[in-house]
Order: structure tokens, then C-alpha cells, then sequence
């Protein structure tokens, strides 16, 4: 399955209340040969600043509509969401 804008997504938090975000972009890094996802609040998406959170994602097999959320915990894997981040900000902007 690919994900497309505007899609949503429900996780989880520690407490296992169920919260609503929106993708704003995936991406495969070639580097580590894995996949991430940033996503936004979707109550936060029209904030002049939202809070932004981004996972390492695998997607499960059995289920195309089911994905594995795992913390980034490396500064290179940060580095490398930031630097998307910011590519995609300065997209939107230079339109």
C-alpha cells in the first residue's frame, strides 16, 4: 500500500488512548534500507506550529493497512528526517 497525502492514521500512546494523525510525508532511506514516516496532530495540522513525529515504519505483511511504529533513535536516522523535512518545507514555500 502506498501512502498517499492526506492520509490518516490512528497510534496509540503509552496509556493506549488512540490518536488521530496525519501523514504529511514518507520516504525510504537507501542508506539504512528502511522506511519512515512524519506524521502531524491532525487537531494541531492548521496551528501556525505543529509538533511534528516521525517513526521508523515496517509494513506488515499479512495486512497492507497495518504498519509497525518504531521509535528513531540514532541522530543520523534525525539528521536524515530533518533534512526531508526541511526539503519538503522549502517545496511548499517556493510555491
Amino acid at each position: 500500500m502506498a501512502l498517499d497525502e492526506k492520509e490518516r492514521i490512528v497510534i496509540p500512546d503509552e496509556n493506549g488512548e488512540e490518536h488521530l494523525f496525519e501523514v504529511l510525508f514518507t520516504f525510504d532511506a537507501d542508506e539504512t534500507e528502511q522506511s519512515y514516516i512524519a506524521v502531524v496532530p491532525v487537531e494541531q495540522k492548521d496551528d501556525e506550529e505543529v509538533e511534528v513525529y516521525a517513526f521508523r515504519y515496517e509494513e506488515k505483511e499479512a495486512d497492507d493497512n497495518d504498519l509497525s511504529l518504531f521509535p528513531i533513535e540514532s541522530d543520523e536516522e534525525w539528521e536524515m528526517v530533518e533534512e526531508m523535512l526541511n526539503t519538503l518545507a522549502d517545496e511548499e514555500s517556493g510555491q
